[in-house]
């Protein structure tokens, strides 16, 4: 009995973490046609690429700012330069912000896979 209440109470709970997952957690396609995921990790969010080139790579992370905003660290994977990031989501695209002292900025526009 108290063997059926447990295993009721870990699913229960694994349900309830899945239900309040962030929006930006997931499977992502980017604008250059890889597949890059979002998951928590360490109080933020990791982007890891899983296709391509790069497959593998942590290329970032994240806090959320509020409002489906969110600022960090981006990296690019050609050249292992990391820049000052910002996310910003909206629906099922994702637009991913790197700046290089502020002033040079490139957005890609991903979409929720």
């Amino acid at each position: 009995m108290f063997r059926k209440m447990s295993m009721a109470l870990a699913a229960t709970l694994l349900l309830a973490g899945a239900a309040y997952a962030d929006p930006i957690e997931g499977n992502w396609k980017t604008q250059s046609g890889e597949t890059a995921a979002i998951g928590g990790c360490g109080g933020g969010f990791c982007i890891t690429l899983k296709t391509g080139k790069h497959a593998g790579k942590q290329i970032g992370k994240m806090n959320a700012s509020g409002d489906n905003k969110y600022k960090g660290t981006i990296t690019d994977p050609a050249d292992d330069k990391t820049y000052s990031g910002s996310a910003s989501l909206s629906g099922s695209s994702l637009n991913m912000t790197g700046c290089a002292l502020k002033i040079f900025c490139k957005t890609q526009k991903w979409t929720k896979l």
